[in-house]
């Protein structure tokens, strides 16, 4: 429990320091939407490029924690998406709740929980996941959305995906994954000083995606019908079910090592992260869900992941 809260406080803070600032009137009114554009368009770009273009194959390549870990996420997100869409929620917001369910905070609780808990020999698994969860899930959503957008603009296929096309090759948040994996095919190595450069923006992704969290939460609005319904339906989802899943994968289908085990079923453990508030924002969808979600599961993880952690040991 300590372990978990350790590491957990310091997100608790910056939530609490963006809603604080917003509150005393330090920062005003547009400060969330220009903190929000610094990260969606210089800081997480910077990042995923960072972390892609450094990878390995030969340390990435572990199957069997690919499988299990990958799997996990697409079951929750799509049975997320599903569940939504019964309950007559447009796609596009279905999708982000997709993410809401399944988008674990791998890179900013994940590492040094597992550090903490498993120790070094648990990196591996905690940057496939990073991978997995902020290249791979995230794509995919975004993906999803543009397609739901461009299909309520226009009836015409051929028009539609060739708009999805270029809405696409103009999201950084896509482009800067894909340029990054073209230097990582290509062999090449970045220079020294460019790639200090990408880890001290990337670095910012994190603490100013929760401080403009913090910011929105801060501002007076309306809130919609039955969002309590909805937080709880994807808290649990990302949980529970998430880990449920991916222990399920991971020791009676892959057979995969304890370590690797608990790895996998701690990084699904995890709250979920910044990445669906940022979608949110970057398409302009209400961010009172998402926002929510973000803060409870995050609370609610203080004992969940301790829970996991007793059933595992």
């Amino acid at each position: 429990m300590l372990s978990v809260l350790s590491v957990t406080l310091p997100v608790f803070a910056l939530i609490l320091t963006g809603w604080l600032v917003r509150r005393a009137g330090v920062l005003g009114p547009h400060a969330a939407s220009e903190l929000t554009r610094f990260v969606i368009y210089l800081a997480l770009p910077a990042l995923l490029f960072e972390v892609v273009a450094n990878a390995e194959w030969q340390v990435l390549w572990q199957p069997g924690f690919i499988g299990a870990f990958g799997l996990g996420v697409a079951v929750v997100f799509i049975g997320a998406v599903v569940v939504q869409l019964i309950r007559r929620r447009p796609l596009v917001d279905s999708a982000i709740d997709g993410l809401n369910a399944a988008y674990a905070n791998t890179g900013f609780l994940g590492i040094p929980l597992l550090l903490a808990i498993l120790g070094r020999d648990s990196l591996i698994p905690a940057m496939i996941a990073t991978v997995i969860t902020v290249c791979i899930l995230f794509a995919v959503a975004l993906i999803m959305l543009e397609l739901a957008l461009q299909r309520s603009a226009s009836s015409a296929s051929g028009p539609m995906l060739g708009t999805v096309g270029l809405q696409l090759l103009r999201n950084p948040l896509l482009v800067a994954p894909a340029l990054g994996l073209l230097v990582l095919l290509l062999g090449l190595r970045l220079p020294a000083p460019m790639n200090d450069f990408l880890q001290l923006l990337g670095a910012a992704a994190s603490p100013c995606a929760l401080v403009a969290l913090g910011l929105f939460l801060a501002e007076d609005r309306p809130r919609p019908q039955r969002v309590a319904g909805t937080v709880a339906l994807l808290v649990g989802l990302k949980l529970v079910l998430q880990p449920l899943v991916t222990w399920w994968l991971a020791a009676q289908i892959f057979g995969l090592s304890a370590v690797l085990v608990h790895s996998a079923v701690l990084l699904a453990a995890l709250p979920t992260g910044t990445g669906p508030f940022m979608a949110a924002q970057l398409y302009r969808r209400d961010g009172a869900v998402t926002s929510s979600v973000i803060l409870i599961s995050t609370v609610v993880s203080l004992l969940t992941i301790s829970g996991f952690l007793g059933l595992l040991q």
